[in-house]
């Protein structure tokens, strides 16, 4: 019994990872370890003049926000203003993190205090770092026992997973609290290792976390907070049952935190159920509309949207380009090489690994156009990305705005650019219309000036490249020190590696974002 429906979970989170989310559909600036907070910049192709204007009215389809019975604190407009422990703070302006966004200054006065949070804010508005610290903060002091972690944070993929991972390590490494990753895909003994060890914060999915569970290497009761980040996407991919199962097992009377882009149905159940007379901030309108950000229908034609997606890649600067399907993906990928672009992919049929390293060579510059499903959509923080193009229009608005959500971050600005072909402009204006946005219209074909102008689009070399994306090869076990587990797979107590799933001890590696 218990085998099958560990196979039932594995399965359901190995689906969610490889296909392209089609129902109701963020990572933050801080997601790199708060660097770059109160910095801008962009690069890339001439921006046009205008901004999209956004309608604010609340869609139907979204629940109201609860009445709070006990007033909220008042906010802050420093990090020093905050019950924050000195080294929190010493973290904070060592990373160069001096001033809270408003869904920090708003939250963690409430969240340091013990409230449940409510927060709903558009991508890059700051929501790592809004929980986090507190978290972290209220944990501090405290030791695990194995198996039994005393914080959890419940995201709905594994690219998500290790983002909060990333942006959380220094500010854990300076409280001496372990964290381990526990996400599928990756190793199990691995991860169990990692729990068996002690860790006070887990950084999990639900399907992999529901696993370990069943095996005995995690038990939840003697987590105090709980965090639930997007909480909407969680529910869209179908892990609304094992969210709800998992929320049973934590400790009653605990701190519940959610935090999310929309707000739908499902998300109210969550709300309803497991939150107390929550603190309740929306950053901006349901919609998500970001007063930075330029949105773009391209009307092309059919027999010219190869050359026109081709121009777009070969521009300067980086690009991701979002197609429905992962052998869509791999075929423009193998396009644009043979053009002479630096290009990748990235889905669900990827190894972890494989989709890791991808992510660090778009991130350094060295693949300049990034070609993605769905699973890039949300989790995925790049520094000062100022275009995405939607090779393949979303299927409904949430797929349209957390695609988009990967430009235009912390403050920075960036365009979203949809290729719309004749059959698919209804479909389109009905999407935009959904998702509260105007946008700017124009028809298009390649080589020609306004493609250029709008997208920064340009002839490509025409002189095939490729493109390494092999890790490189792991220190000596003599060299990465730890003492090695007695599990058969080679896992060691002490590394943090990236994407492992292992445990990050107090005073070891630090994030290499």
């Amino acid at each position: 019994m218990n085998r099958t429906r560990r196979t039932s979970t594995r399965a359901t989170e190995r689906t969610s990872a490889r296909t392209t989310t089609r129902t109701n559909g963020r990572s933050a600036h801080n997601r790199s370890a708060g660097a770059g907070q109160n910095s801008g910049g962009r690069g890339g192709a001439p921006r046009s003049g205008g901004r999209s204007a956004a309608r604010t009215t609340p869609r139907a389809t979204e629940f109201a926000l609860p009445v709070t019975v006990t007033p909220p604190l008042p906010a802050v407009e420093t990090f020093a203003e905050l019950d924050l422990p000195a080294a929190l703070l010493g973290t904070l302006t060592s990373l160069g993190v001096h001033t809270p966004f408003p869904i920090q200054g708003a939250t963690l006065p409430n969240s340091l205090a013990g409230r449940d949070v409510l927060g709903r804010g558009r991508t890059g508005s700051g929501k790592t770092l809004a929980f986090g610290l507190a978290l972290l903060a209220r944990t501090a002091g405290r030791r695990a026992e194995a198996r039994q972690p005393l914080a959890l944070i419940l995201v709905p993929t594994r690219e998500l997973a290790q983002q909060v991972t990333d942006a959380l390590t220094p500010y854990a490494r300076s409280l001496r609290l372990r964290t381990a990753t526990v996400v599928g895909g990756m190793s199990l003994g691995r991860q169990a290792a990692a729990l068996r060890a002690g860790a006070e914060v887990v950084v999990a999915t639900p399907g992999r976390l529901t696993d370990l569970i069943e095996r005995g290497d995690c038990r939840l009761d003697e987590v105090d907070i709980t965090v639930l980040d997007e909480a909407d996407q969680m529910t869209d991919m179908g892990f609304l049952p094992q969210v709800t199962r998992l929320l049973d097992q934590v400790r009653a009377g605990g701190q519940r935190m959610l935090f999310s882009a929309t707000l739908d149905r499902n998300v109210d159940r969550l709300v309803r159920r497991y939150l107390s007379d929550p603190v309740v901030h929306s950053v901006d309108p349901s919609a998500g509309a970001v007063t930075s950000m330029e949105h773009h229908l391209l009307h092309i034609e059919e027999s010219d949207k190869h050359a026109t997606t081709t121009e777009i890649a070969a521009r300067d600067g980086r690009v991701i380009m979002f197609l429905d399907t992962k052998h869509a993906a791999d075929r423009l990928t193998k396009q644009l090489l043979n053009s002479g672009v630096r290009a990748a992919a990235l889905h669900g049929g990827k190894s972890q690994p494989q989709r890791t390293r991808t992510l660090e060579r778009f991130k350094d510059g060295h693949i300049t156009a990034l070609v993605a499903t769905n699973v890039a959509a949300r989790g995925i923080d790049v520094a000062d990305l100022d275009l995405v193009v939607n090779v393949d229009p979303p299927q409904d608005h949430k797929d349209y705005l957390h695609r988009g959500g990967r430009t235009a971050r912390a403050g920075a600005s960036g365009s979203v650019v949809t290729l719309v072909l004749p059959h698919q402009r209804r479909e389109m204006n009905r999407l935009m219309a959904t998702a509260g946005i105007t946008p700017q219209t124009a028809r298009v074909r390649s080589g020609e000036a306004e493609l250029s102008r709008i997208t920064g689009a340009q002839t490509p070399s025409g002189i095939p490249v490729t493109v390494a994306l092999t890790a490189p090869p792991e220190a000596p076990r003599s060299q990465r020190g730890g003492r090695p587990s007695r599990n058969r797979r080679g896992a060691q107590h002490g590394r943090g590696a990236r994407g492992s799933g292992g445990v990050s001890p107090a005073g070891g590696r630090a994030s290499r974002r």
